[in-house]
């Protein structure tokens, strides 16, 4: 695939780091280090946020996360940890009483994990997909908190940015959620993520999948300083990602905002001075 030629400076906080082959057996899709690096130069992403993809139930995350950290040394990556959690994310009310009485497996994260992982130079925020990991207790979001890194959130139909905003959203950390909140292609609950913007001073949205050109430019024309860019590769090349908002009718200063200004503010080392 050819390169794109575009003259900005491109940072990515949504990529997925296959460290081994149980994360091939799961999803499908092996994206090495090498193949990620070659993909995010040709679309001219010059540095990425990277976590590890979904392991198979009861083997949490612990390891992954290491490997991921330690393929990242001397590439243009920021490894995110990522985490899990014993409670259903639903609304449901048989959800809610499970939840009363929800306890950590041996292989949930936990409060001191959070800590190990905040205070490790090898980590620069943390992954959460709740439809996939569950959600970590109170005590965990407690410590989350207290370290205040960024948290990457998937969310999407089954969990929409309404419960995102019930659970994390009363917190003090900067939240991104990933795709608008309406993972996969849910308009609606983009343009909800969109509204609840103005009411949450620490929420961000990042680009990847949001197919619609409407919803990024309402997005970009209403919170410039809100949207970060995220490719979702290797689901998708990053070429994609660069070109949609390329062809969006917006100002080159909301699109360098949100290729890289954004993006630097929320997660510092995705600066220029950290090239």
């Amino acid at each position: 695939m050819l390169e794109l030629e575009h003259g900005f400076r491109v940072v990515d906080v949504h990529a997925r780091l296959d460290p081994d082959g149980e994360s091939v057996s799961t999803r499908g899709r092996e994206v090495g280090p090498e193949r990620l690096e070659r993909e995010l130069h040709q679309a001219g992403v010059v540095k990425a946020v990277v976590s590890p993809g979904r392991r198979p139930e009861g083997m949490g995350y612990l390891r992954a996360n290491n490997a991921v950290a330690r393929l990242s040394v001397d590439r243009p990556f920021l490894a995110f940890a990522r985490i899990d959690g014993p409670r259903d994310p639903s609304n449901r009310t048989s959800a809610r009483l499970r939840n009363l009485t929800a306890s950590r497996s041996q292989t949930h994260v936990d409060p001191e994990d959070v800590e190990k992982y905040a205070y490790d130079d090898r980590f620069y925020g943390f992954t959460l997909a709740p439809a996939a990991d569950g959600l970590p207790d109170e005590e965990t979001l407690d410590r989350l908190e207290d370290v205040g890194l960024p948290l990457l959130v998937h969310a999407g139909a089954e969990f929409p940015p309404v419960a995102a905003a019930e659970t994390l959203l009363r917190r003090e950390l900067p939240v991104i959620l990933a795709g608008f909140g309406g993972f996969p292609l849910n308009r609606d609950l983009m343009n909800e993520a969109i509204e609840m913007l103005a009411d949450h001073d620490e929420l961000y949205l990042d680009t990847s999948f949001v197919r619609y050109r409407n919803v990024l430019e309402r997005a970009l024309l209403e919170h410039p300083d809100r949207v970060l860019f995220g490719s979702g590769v290797p689901e998708t090349h990053p070429n994609v990602g660069v070109m949609e908002v390329l062809t969006l009718d917006v100002s080159e200063d909301a699109m360098r905002r949100a290729f890289s200004k954004n993006p630097a503010r929320v997660v510092p080392e995705l600066g220029p001075g950290e090239d």
